[in-house]
């Protein structure tokens, strides 16, 4: 029965920058079309790793020739390194904590990234280690182009591509996972008290992810409950979901979604519980039966399983195919017509990007990752160079669903210690400037995983 329900839904249908751009409308036009956001979250690849020779983005710097003008110093060899084309489908990265942060980015100079890669432990048992590089291989200043990834191309080349986009924290998946859902990563020193929560981009919470953890601030679930919005987090756990991208063909994985860890972190949010919404973190598997049986939420997190996640060294296309086969499920769904789809990458996974990231406060932001918008109504093949961080999904919702609600400390009655309401902190930009609402809703783009 189940495999029949999935192929029916296969087949269904450091810098000073500007201060933002106001909203188009503030959000009433986008309320008016938009009745579905769709975060996907991947893992570990740099802007320039991925799109660093897409036409019309900031990419590596190249002369008239087409030649890289930018190198990368080899503390080994001594040599200066140039980015080139990677075509390898498994690839190594290096550490990306917040010590890799620091030597990457150099102070400014974003020429330490294969000195991070060098300095990394090998072999690390744990692939998710941030310190790790898992393998002897520096691949860190290859990159990829439309022949490796060509799916990730045509969504840039028909909605937008965000050639700005930076990782909302100075360091690894952890802290950004918690950036992604509540605008800030802390560490608390007493228990369920926001008033008590500190910056912490390395190891926040009250220990590691895990059932022992809590988060006392406040989420975006909160708003999201208090206004009747309905949400929830479809997690990717084990093996391969869906064998690497076909719904079709093979039975769905083994998952243990009430589990916490570093990339499924609203179970501990106290918010979460206080509101009886841990049931909300669901299997990914579930995310097909709301799409066919019409449940699919207002806002939607799809977080990975680790084989098609394209956290080093998994395979790049084995993610391709399982980000494509869930787009796919979307376009020929009746959600089309009322989706907008963020796609991105939560970190740089070591690989080199030559652009500066902003400094917004002590949190971050990180270094620059892909992001993309798909949607009937995103302008056709444009690259925004708005400066964006994840926290622009959570203003984006907000002003969608939410009218322009923030994660306020000061107006969203629940106060806490952050630094920074970051979804309107400048230079954050404005993904309303990437929809044209007054287009007609534009036919899916079905591609083969």
């Amino acid at each position: 029965m189940r495999k029949n329900i999935i192929a029916l839904v296969a087949l269904a249908a450091c810098s000073e920058s500007p201060a933002p751009p106001p909203p188009i409308d503030g959000g009433p036009v986008a309320r008016s079309k938009i009745q579905h956001v769709i975060v996907i979250m991947q893992e570990n690849r740099s802007f320039d790793h991925y799109f660093g020779t897409y036409p019309g983005a900031e990419g590596i710097p190249r002369d008239a020739s087409g030649n890289p003008t930018v190198c990368v110093n080899d503390p080994k060899t001594g040599a200066c390194v140039k980015p080139y084309r990677l075509t390898a489908d498994r690839n190594v990265g290096g550490p990306h904590g917040v010590a890799a942060f620091t030597t990457c980015v150099a102070g400014g100079q974003m020429n330490g990234f294969i000195a991070n890669a060098e300095n990394g432990r090998t072999g690390c048992a744990d692939p998710n280690n941030p310190t790790c590089t898992n393998g002897t291989l520096i691949d860190v200043m290859g990159y990829h182009t439309d022949a490796e990834i060509p799916n990730y191309w045509a969504y840039a080349r028909n909605f937008v591509l965000q050639d700005h986009m930076f990782q909302p924290n100075a360091s690894w998946s952890f802290p950004q996972h918690l950036y992604m859902v509540s605008g800030w990563s802390a560490t608390c020193t007493t228990a369920s008290d926001p008033m008590t929560c500190r910056t912490n981009i390395n190891n926040p919470g009250i220990g590691p992810a895990g059932p022992a953890n809590e988060y006392a601030w406040t989420d975006i679930t909160y708003l999201l409950h208090k206004a009747g919005v309905s949400w929830k987090y479809y997690l990717g756990e084990g093996d391969d979901p869906h064998c690497g991208g076909d719904p079709e063909e093979c039975q769905p994985m083994q998952i243990s979604a009430q589990v916490p860890s570093i990339w499924n972190v609203l179970p501990e949010f106290d918010t979460v519980k206080a509101n009886a919404e841990v049931g909300n973190v669901v299997p990914f598997d579930q995310f097909y039966a709301d799409v066919m049986g019409g449940t699919l939420p207002a806002v939607s997190w799809i977080a990975p399983a680790g084989v098609v996640s394209e956290h080093p060294t998994n395979l790049v296309s084995a993610g391709q195919g399982y980000v494509t086969a869930l787009i796919n499920t979307l376009m020929k769904s009746p959600y089309w017509d009322s989706s907008a789809i963020f796609l991105s990458w939560d970190d740089w996974g070591g690989f080199y990007d030559h652009v500066v990231p902003p400094k917004v406060d002590a949190g971050g932001y990180g270094i620059r990752v892909p992001g993309l918008l798909i949607s009937p109504y995103a302008k056709q093949g444009f690259v925004d160079h708005q400066v964006l961080s994840h926290d622009a999904y959570l203003r984006f919702i907000e002003d969608v669903f939410l009218a322009g609600a923030r994660l306020d400390p000061k107006a969203d009655g629940r106060p806490d210690t952050r630094p920074t309401v970051r979804e309107t902190a400048a230079p954050q930009g404005d993904l309303s400037q990437e929809f044209d609402f007054e287009q007609a809703a534009r036919a899916p783009l079905v591609l083969t995983p």
